[in-house]
């Protein structure tokens, strides 16, 4: 079965928030500024458009702002393409506050309508990993009110512009500590969150180990006159289908299929259960005794463990005569193929196990070389899934004359794609010797 590739794990930086990749911490970074771009150059061209309404005082450093905006949307489309240009993001929000401070200065300075823009970078550096990003924004606004001073500086700052810094710098660092908290905060539960998957990952890829290794691998131990073979490809990591075979105390060949509905770990842990239940009755000769002693094996009083979960299931057992002894609950799907050409389904009215109470065994003959063959739905998901895709499976056994090769011809299907649910056949040949 092929594997999935790795996942990409995600990793708190100093450089941003969150970066999932090189790749997505570039786009990050450029869709903000140019939102920040966007404001700086449309304000700019909205108070060359609209001077009744806006004013102008230096429009050398109202367009030198614009263009220092622009030059810092074309540094984080570089990001994109180069992800090592990431760790300098911080770089883009601090010229920003520059940007703004010259789009102020060259609209009026305490009388600009512009100062909110401030906001973004704000934001944005208060939103990554670390309580300096609280600190950087206040240094950036204080830059920007103080441009003035720096750009001019025979002008006296008067008193109502200090009342203003007091009051933007207490409102944005309010804004910024709490974006800062809010992402700590976010971040944390984002570590936590990692953590417990790493934990039922490991869990789950440790149940799929038991359950692989509850699978038998081959036909060793069994009677020579019988060839086996048999594949389960779960959907998930862990399936709730399974298969088994084994030797008998009559010399014979027991073997079973059985489908829990559902998927994954509760699945998989009922089907070890009913596995584990029907192996342990092969001392019994009818198999139908099997289902019996599971259903009330896995009954828990109030609760039945498989009235939740139902199993259908087929069981079979192939004595040294060739009698295929078997019971079928609710299954319906186990063919017999027959050496000298054709198959016949096996059909039964039993309810699966957790629905049903009583099984009766049936008994059919089997020529040397016939084959018994059973598949769990999945395998007619495969076919299309329709009432048809019984007649394409059937037709599908006929045409190969091999329960090898019909193994492997649905797992090579099975693998192929995507598949909603679990992928399980067994088959085994009666009245031919294993090659040595």
């Amino acid at each position: 079965m092929t594997q999935a590739p790795p996942r990409r794990t995600v990793r708190a930086t100093d450089t941003g928030p969150i970066v999932l990749s090189g790749l997505r911490a570039g786009w990050e970074p450029l869709a903000n500024q140019a939102l920040v771009a966007a404001l700086i150059v449309g304000a700019a061209a909205a108070s060359s458009l609209l001077p009744v309404w806006l004013t102008i005082t230096d429009a050398v450093a109202m367009w030198t702002g614009a263009g220092l905006a622009v030059v810092l949307l074309a540094f984080a489309a570089l990001m994109v393409r180069t992800s090592r240009l990431v760790r300098a993001e911080i770089v883009i929000p601090l010229l920003d506050f520059v940007a703004v401070g010259l789009l102020r200065f060259g609209t009026g300075e305490s009388r600009s309508v512009f100062l909110a823009i401030i906001i973004l970078p704000v934001i944005w550096i208060a939103a990554g990993h670390g309580r300096w990003r609280v600190l950087v924004p206040l240094a950036g606004t204080v830059l920007t009110l103080l441009l003035p001073l720096l750009l001019a500086p025979g002008r006296v700052f008067p008193a109502s512009e200090a009342v203003r810094l007091v009051i933007v710098v207490v409102t944005f660092g309010a804004a910024a500590a709490v974006v800062n908290e809010l992402s700590r905060r976010s971040l944390q539960q984002l570590t936590v969150a990692q953590r417990s998957r790493r934990v039922a990952e490991a869990e789950v890829t440790q149940a799929a180990i038991v359950q692989r290794s509850l699978q038998p691998v081959d036909g060793r131990g069994l009677p020579s006159a019988v060839r086996v073979a048999g594949t389960c490809v779960p959907a998930r990591t862990v399936g709730g289908d399974f298969y088994d075979w084994y030797p008998t105390p009559d010399g014979g060949v027991g073997f079973t299929l059985g489908d829990v509905m559902g998927k994954g770990v509760g699945a998989g842990m009922i089907a070890a259960a009913v596995r584990a239940v029907i192996r342990s009755s092969l001392e019994e000769p009818d198999p139908a005794l099997a289902f019996r002693l599971t259903s009330a094996g896995l009954s828990t009083g109030s609760v039945d463990m498989v009235s939740a979960q139902f199993t259908t299931c087929f069981h079979g057992r192939i004595g040294v005569d060739g009698t295929l002894r078997w019971v079928d609950a609710g299954h319906g799907l186990t063919l017999v193929r027959r050496v000298a050409g054709g198959s016949e389904f096996l059909r039964s009215g039993y309810l699966p196990l957790g629905v049903g109470t009583g099984w009766t065994s049936v008994e059919s003959d089997l020529q040397p070389g016939d084959s018994v063959v059973s598949v769990s739905d999945g395998v007619l998901d495969l076919f299309g899934g329709d009432l048809a895709s019984l007649d394409r499976w059937q037709a599908f056994v006929d045409e190969r004359d091999d329960i090898d090769r019909i193994v492997a011809d649905v797992t090579a299907l099975a693998e192929a794609g995507d598949r909603a649910d679990d992928v399980t056949v067994v088959a085994v040949t009666w009245g031919e010797p294993r090659p040595a």
